[in-house]
């Protein structure tokens, strides 16, 4: 045995070295591999000039982790230290006794050892848990009146907000932080003999009984805090009814509460009392005291009052309180100035009746943003390496001086349609996407393709002169390595250009985005960030390069304001001869008392959200208080954040402006143009119409009958499992009493339950100025059967022309795509509106076309080539539009130069397919063109005589 040991020394003096090098080599590549990444977000911060936000965060964070996990660490091993330092000279010789001795004389060797590693590991524990309250502590440091204050209480709102949240994560981390020392104390106390079960006397020594007293009295009196607070509590917890405060909780759980509260104080001083007297059972006895009355006080006796005093008499009991859950709610969801007019809506139909709703029927938007994202891939893609997004946005720009409404995308860059694809070309010449693609939303040539206000390559210039190149945008590479070459030629892929030698225009970044990667230090950061030796190795790569990473616009504003939830549609427009795209953030609370709770991914779901891979969904954050608080801006070019300050007086964002004091821009900053583009969020809509389908009730009563509730109709252009409540619409309209067309958000609602009739229209505007916000609902008498989408969509399908129509466009390869159903309050009712597109099934470059339309107007049905002729169908022959379909007025006239220009750019394209299909032996495709030529002489003349 003895010569053993030299043998075994032997073998730990040559194999010690190895495994602690190999250590070191560990955890320094680890080190290292996690400093790279800390490293580069704050030279990424640095780039977007938010380092007081990074700053600010990571020291909260280092704060609040430091505190909390050295007060965790010390309160629980400072207990367990003091339960081993005073633990008994003498136990006992028992047969358990010997049994934990065994115990004793394992740990003893490395007790100290594991009274540090217990340290250590309660220390980082509870300063991760902690850390994660970053954003809590925040609110609750600079907490900013909301001028409201609560009708129970008394208190302002903000106590609910930013305060309530603190108090009680304070509250059950020291429970939870007592909790563990407890067990730990009573752990080492067992351990050494200071609790000993096994006697029959003094089964608990002096020192065990004081030290567990102490902290279960603690405890004790922690809950008691705890009961106090669950009171204020009470204002926010969800009931079957209402949220808030409701009869039994004001009557029966309030004051339990409170009574809790005393008891549990008076058990803790029960406990308290304990160190001096030699006896548990006064503190047992107040620990049952406070579970039976736990249980008869805050359980049966509340049960009692709503059985017996709420439930014969709900409605007149509960009224109050409902009436406190509608006000709040209204003015928690910004619905306190909705403006609810009854619409005495009009099913007859009479010629000449929208001759005074011109300035609406000259805007109806027939170009669907969701469905034309196909078309303009076909058109406006130019090459595979571009691409737009799966939906595509509505804005409004002026031409010649007046304002159309336009459905707009950016071309993108799409990596995987390169057919060249190598590390070098992703991620140093293919770099950005190029151009910015606009058009009517009203106009179509003779083929039914859109009418473009800008796109090709180079772009023209129907909306003058614009940086068209997309280095930051939805669809972009993770990373791009930009700016400097070493010849001194442009290596970054530019555009395609057949005036070019090599066909293209190459160009070298100028812009003042990204991060410099030059340094040999930077190039090794980046190079294990993304795990890749080509960035030390490029020669491509020198001193003047930049990384281009974190480029998504919704991505860059959530990281420089973490605290926003954010719109799921940036969407992109031209302002001030730049792509920007703006993306509208939200201040949020679940701590609005009385205010209605609502899960944003449930109030922000419809077909629209659930179908398109180009809006982000919503998470599952429950909110009672939302504020478009913020519109946010991200330069497509250098990616430029902004944030403006849109609510100026939102409680919740002054808070977060203490806490971030230079992020946030004032209102006042914001250009011209950028407030020409500005328009009211979808998904904000979504959530307040998904309340305003209830809370539109302003009587507690008709309230609590629930009669008049409403919902969001279906979306009827959706079928299958993938159909959904029916998306907002935008589009410019002028309401009826109103004296001028804005551009508006609309949505419908049908009654809640099995009927599908339309029960009221609601309008929000959308237009920047004094209006901005204001939601107008138009509700239609209950005694009116005017149809709602659904039973519209199957009116269309019923009629026997539009059937059998449809029918025939379905057959022969080509399949039908219905277009977004828009609802129009003109000629006194409502006028339902919706585009049909055609596409080839057979070929997979096909895309949707428009070639008809749909109208309806009480029991009549209107179906043609064009929105004119199926509103003459509708309205005896004459709706009192203009001959085109478009009457005088704001929208853009499709008659004259217009229809001439567009017929004649058909005839031109339509020439050229057929001479390309006759070049390739493709008759079938030249008779077709031959069909569209004729199509389109046809419709010049008609245009040229109507000059």
């Amino acid at each position: 045995m003895t010569s053993s040991f030299p043998n075994l020394n032997f073998n730990r003096r040559r194999r010690g070295p190895l495994p602690i090098v190999i250590a070191i080599l560990v955890v320094a590549s680890v080190a290292l591999v996690s400093l790279s990444g800390f490293y580069a977000d704050w030279l990424w911060f640095r780039s977007v000039d938010f380092t007081e936000v990074w700053s600010t965060i990571l020291l909260t964070k280092a704060t609040v982790f430091v505190v909390a996990g050295f007060a965790t660490s010390l309160i629980i091993t400072l207990n367990v230290y003091l339960a081993f330092r005073k633990r008994p000279l003498y136990v006992p010789l028992t047969v358990e006794a010997d049994n934990l001795e065994r115990y004793r004389s394992q740990i003893e060797p490395i007790r100290r050892l594991v009274l540090v590693g217990l340290s250590l590991v309660l220390f980082y524990f509870g300063g991760s848990s902690a850390s994660q309250l970053w954003d809590t502590w925040l609110l609750f440091k600079n907490s900013t009146s909301f001028g409201v204050v609560d009708p129970q209480f008394g208190l302002d709102i903000s106590f609910f907000a930013f305060k309530l949240p603190m108090y009680q994560a304070l509250v059950a981390w020291a429970i939870s932080t007592l909790v563990f020392a407890i067990i730990g104390s009573a752990v080492v106390h067992y351990l050494y003999g200071g609790i000993r079960p096994q006697v029959a006397q003094e089964r608990t020594t002096v020192a065990a009984r004081v030290q567990l007293s102490v902290l279960i009295g603690l405890v004790v009196l922690l809950k008691a805090g705890a009961y106090w607070l669950d009171r204020y509590a009470l204002a926010l917890k969800d009931n079957k009814l209402i949220t808030g405060l409701t009869y039994t909780d004001v009557n029966a759980l309030l004051p339990a509460k409170a009574i809790l509260a005393g008891i549990a104080a008076i058990c803790s001083l029960l406990f308290f009392a304990n160190i001096i007297r030699r006896s548990w059972l006064l503190p047992a006895a107040g620990t049952a005291l406070l579970v039976i009355s736990s249980v008869l006080i805050a359980g049966i006796y509340p049960a009692a009052i709503q059985q017996f005093q709420v439930k014969p008499s709900e409605s007149s009991k509960e009224a109050p309180f409902i009436q406190r859950n509608i006000d709040a709610t209204r003015d928690a969801f910004g619905l306190s100035a909705v403006e609810v007019k009854d619409f005495q809506a009009t099913l007859n139909a009479s010629a000449g009746q929208l001759s005074k709703d011109s300035a609406t029927i000259s805007n109806i938007r027939l170009m669907d943003p969701n469905v034309l994202s196909a078309t303009f891939r076909q058109l406006q893609q130019i090459k595979p390496y571009y691409t737009f997004g799966a939906t595509l946005d509505v804005d409004r720009y002026k031409v010649d001086g007046v304002s159309y409404d336009t459905i707009v995308a950016v071309r993108e860059l799409n990596i995987d349609g390169n057919p060249s694809r190598n590390w070098i070309n992703d991620h140093l010449v293919y770099t950005h996407g190029f151009g910015f693609v606009a058009a009517y939303g009203n106009v179509r040539d003779a083929d039914g393709k859109p009418s473009f206000v800008v796109g090709d390559l180079p772009p023209t210039k129907g909306l003058g002169e614009f940086e068209p190149r997309i280095y930051f945008g939805e669809n972009v590479p993770d990373y791009s390595i930009i700016g400097g070459t070493t010849t001194g030629e442009p290596v970054e892929f530019d555009y395609p250009d057949d005036a070019s030698a090599n066909g293209q225009k190459n160009v070298t970044y100028s812009g003042k985005g990204g991060v410099p990667v030059g340094s040999l230090f930077n190039k090794l950061v980046f190079a294990l960030k993304y795990q890749e030796q080509r960035i030390l190795l490029s020669n491509l790569i020198n001193k003047d390069s930049k990384i281009l990473f974190e480029r998504n616009p919704r991505e860059r504003v959530a990281k420089v304001a973490p605290w926003l939830t954010l719109d799921g549609d940036p969407y992109p427009a031209l302002v001030d001869g730049r792509v920007l795209w703006i993306i509208d953030g939200y201040t949020t609370s679940a701590g609005y008392p009385y205010s209605r709770k609502t899960t944003l991914s449930g109030a922000t779901t419809d077909a629209l959200t659930v179908n398109s891979t180009s809006i982000t969904a919503q998470g599952d954050q429950t909110v009672n208080y939302i504020r478009n608080s913020v519109k946010a801006t991200v330069d497509a070019y250098d990616g430029t954040v902004s944030l403006y300050q849109w609510d100026e007086n939102d409680p919740v964002l002054k808070t977060w402006s203490k806490a971030f004091p230079n992020s946030i821009k004032s209102k006042s900053e914001m250009s011209d143009q950028l407030m020409e583009h500005i328009r009211y969020p979808e998904d904000m809509f979504r959530i307040q119409r998904d309340i305003l389908s209830a809370y539109h009730v302003k009587s507690a009563a008709a309230f609590y009958g629930g009669q008049d509730f409403w919902r969001v109709p279906r979306d009827p252009s959706t079928f299958g499992a993938n159909a959904g409540n029916q998306p907002p619409y935008y589009m410019t309209m002028q309401l009826p009493g109103s004296d001028k067309a804005a551009f508006s958000l609309t949505t419908p609602f049908v009654p809640r339950g099995g009927r599908e009739n339309l029960a009221a229209f609601a309008v929000v505007n959308s237009q920047a100025g004094p209006d901005y916000g204001k939601i107008t609902v138009l509700q239609l008498p209950r005694s009116t059967n005017v149809a709602g989408p659904s039973q519209v969509a199957s009116n269309f399908e019923a009629k026997p022309e539009v059937a059998n129509s449809l029918s025939l466009l379905r057959q022969g390869g080509s399949d039908v795509v219905l277009g977004n159903l828009l609802t129009l309050p003109v000629g006194g009712g409502l006028l339902y509106v919706q585009p049909v597109y055609v596409r080839a099934t057979a070929n997979a470059a096909a895309y949707p076309l428009l070639q008809k339309v749909l109208v309806s107007f009480g029991d009549q049905i209107g179906y043609s080539d064009t929105l004119k002729g199926a509103l003459d169908q509708v309205f005896a022959g004459n709706s009192g539009t203009s001959e085109s379909g478009a009457s005088t007025g704001s929208g853009k006239p499709t008659t004259g130069t217009n229809d001439l220009a567009n017929a004649l750019a058909s005839a031109k394209q339509a020439l050229a397919d057929g001479q390309a299909a006759l070049a390739k032996g493709d008759f079938t495709a030249y008779g077709k063109a031959q069909d569209r030529l004729k199509s389109a002489i046809a419709a010049a003349i008609s245009a040229q005589s109507k000059k």
